[in-house]
């Protein structure tokens, strides 16, 4: 077994889950470090019986469906309210709204 694939079959506990937690700075109790741990699991056991299946022989799909999507027209449905809504704005300039600056 190479050390990609022991890498690969190591099974996930509640402190590796806790510690990556900290890493996202992710508040986890124990108790779902460890209902995560068991759904990471499952998650990785998964993916791994997808490697096993032989896609050697089929061809990259770029659509699900035998047909062609139809497509909506491309009309305008509603109109511009930009002014109505800029009215109501603290600060606008050419269209736009001003914010104060937030970093110097």
């Amino acid at each position: 077994m190479s050390t990609s694939d022991a890498q690969h079959s190591a099974q996930l506990n509640a402190e590796t889950v806790s510690n990556i937690a900290g890493l996202a700075r992710l508040s986890l109790n124990d108790l779902q470090s460890a209902e995560y741990a068991q759904s990471l699991n499952k998650i990785l056991e998964m993916m791994e019986s997808l490697k096993a299946i032989d896609t050697e022989q089929v061809e990259p799909l770029k659509s699900p469906f035998d047909h062609a999507q139809p497509q909506r027209a491309d009309i305008v449905t509603e109109t511009n309210h930009r002014d109505e809504y800029q009215a109501i704005a603290p600060a606008v300039q050419d269209g736009l709204y001003l914010v104060p600056r937030v970093i110097e």
